[in-house]
């Protein structure tokens, strides 16, 4: 049997094309029926509202509070459809962390919901600060370390201005997704060349997600989000600094605690999470959960930056992809089909 890595997505993945998504896949729906009730008594759209809308809204599905717990729902969906690997280790993306918590066991299912839920809200109610995402790799997924350090150098020395702030939010593969306040974000779109026809590019209702901006945020959810919701995980978790959490050997109050503090407030190095992934556990497949498919190439350029299995350049994954493949996108029905079963 193979093995296998699991890697939840976070913000932006329920888009238009996801409509529908929990409808097609979200086999229990008992507990999707608890989801919506625990919505429904906080005066929130229940997700299969939300999911069975006759068309998408960007307003109203990319919402903290509405984008966080589809993404979750879908992503666990997903994960519970899983056969014939065996996983052997969980990461995320952003509030992918969250998910991957309930994925490893960390969380109940109903728990990681609230986790999820709770802090999109919050989110969603400060807005503070926002993002962009621009890429330092270029569309052969070359790695190009000079580049990323001069854009690196360039968001410390905005970051360093009177009434700027400009962070790295998350390490993205050949991303780079950054954060701030208005006035830093606006500062590095003036001055950084364009790129492949879209990037520097604002990301639409997400604020300053993984930097010091998300203080008040952090407080509020440690006020709202016990640490008795921890367990210890049933599968090694690899959270945003590259750190593992074993099965039978966690500080569940020190998981809380990263959890809503560091994870909130301090960059996220999705990169590094991918690459100690392939180091430390060797999986046969990295499986890249839904909603969205948009997290495969990030995943691909982290393996690419680690000379995974020699893999140096969009070419050489592609042709790995075509005689071997290592990524599989639930997102894709095609894909999809090669680790589940009945659907």
């Amino acid at each position: 049997m193979k093995t296998a890595v699991v890697i939840c997505p976070g913000r932006g993945t329920y888009t238009k094309t996801e409509l529908g998504y929990l409808k097609r896949h979200f086999a229990d729906r008992a507990l999707l029926g608890a989801f919506d009730s625990a919505r429904a008594a906080q005066g929130q759209e229940t997700l299969t509202a939300l999911d069975g809308a006759a068309s998408y809204s960007v307003a109203r599905h990319t919402r903290g509070d509405n984008a966080s717990a589809l993404i979750y729902a879908a992503t666990l969906g997903d994960f519970r459809a899983i056969e014939g690997v065996r996983v052997v280790a969980v990461t995320g993306n952003s509030m992918g962390w969250y998910s991957a918590l309930a994925c490893a066991g960390a969380l109940t299912s109903e728990a990681g919901f609230k986790v999820a839920g709770t802090m999109g809200t919050l989110m969603q109610e400060a807005l503070i600060g926002g993002q962009l995402v621009h890429p330092h790799m270029g569309e052969d997924w070359l790695p190009d370390p000079v580049r990323k350090a001069e854009l690196l150098k360039r968001v410390a020395e905005i970051d360093g201005r009177a009434d700027h702030v400009l962070a790295l939010s998350i390490d993205l593969g050949g991303m780079l997704v950054l954060a701030g306040n208005d006035a830093g974000l606006r500062a590095f779109e003036a001055e950084v060349p364009p790129e492949q026809g879209r990037f520097p590019m604002r990301l639409s209702n997400h604020a300053a997600f993984h930097t010091a901006l998300q203080a008040p945020v952090s407080a509020r959810g440690r006020e709202r989000l016990s640490p008795e919701l921890f367990s210890q995980p049933d599968l090694p978790l690899i959270d945003g600094r590259g750190a593992i959490w074993w099965p039978g050997a966690t500080e569940t109050g020190a998981l809380w605690d990263y959890t809503l503090g560091a994870q909130v407030i301090g960059s996220y190095d999705f990169t590094r999470a991918v690459q100690i992934a392939a180091r430390e556990f060797a999986p046969d497949l990295f499986i890249v959960t839904g909603p969205g498919t948009t997290l495969g190439g990030a995943v691909a350029q982290s393996l690419i930056l680690a000379n995974w299995r020699g893999m140096s350049s969009k070419s050489d994954f592609q042709t790995r992809q075509q005689t071997a493949p290592l990524l599989i996108s639930m997102g894709l029905d095609d894909q999809r089909r090669s680790v589940t079963r009945g659907e």
